[in-house]
């Protein structure tokens, strides 16, 4: 823990993480949705069946079912990540912390990717690439109870921990 004021940044900074990385899987979810109708429409709009094995409809029902299930995913990770923003800043790499390091920057949260987030500063505003992580993938596990000042080897690649929030 530092000052008031470096605390409150890095509340800040995390809060900023998080909630880019929600909106990207708000957006996700949004697409899965509207596509998961277009299929359903589609296949109410083709009329009634020809025959029990009517391929047409039955490619609609799975990209209509595909879709409810990515629709799904994209709701229980934002789920998640709403309990996530609820945490305070982290002192160890664990679930929920964002971790920079001297080549990358992660948050250990799900499994969503790369994204950017936006920083509004004084001088500029900027953005700052992240990879959002499950606990299920190998750099997690190389992340996992690491401080600041802690170096990791991932796929012959060694990282130095500069911040952790």
């Amino acid at each position: 823990m530092g000052t008031p004021q470096q605390d409150e940044e890095r509340r800040r900074r995390r809060t900023a993480v998080v909630q880019a990385c929600m909106a990207m899987q708000q957006e996700i979810a949004a697409t899965a949705k509207q596509e998961m109708d277009s299929a359903q429409q589609q296949s109410n709009e083709y009329g009634a069946n020809v025959d029990r094995y009517d391929s047409y409809r039955t490619k609609m029902m799975r990209m209509r079912d595909m879709y409810a299930k990515q629709l799904s995913n994209a709701n229980a990770s934002i789920r998640v990540l709403q309990e996530l923003l609820r945490q305070t800043p982290h002192e160890s790499a664990e679930q929920g912390a964002v971790v920079v390091t001297d080549r990358q920057n992660f948050f250990l949260g799900v499994g969503v990717g790369k994204f950017l987030v936006p920083y509004k500063a004084a001088e500029s505003a900027r953005q700052e690439v992240f990879f959002a992580i499950s606990a299920q993938t190998p750099i997690y596990m190389a992340l996992k109870g690491k401080k600041v000042g802690d170096t990791l080897t991932f796929n012959g690649v060694t990282q130095t921990i500069k911040e952790i929030y």
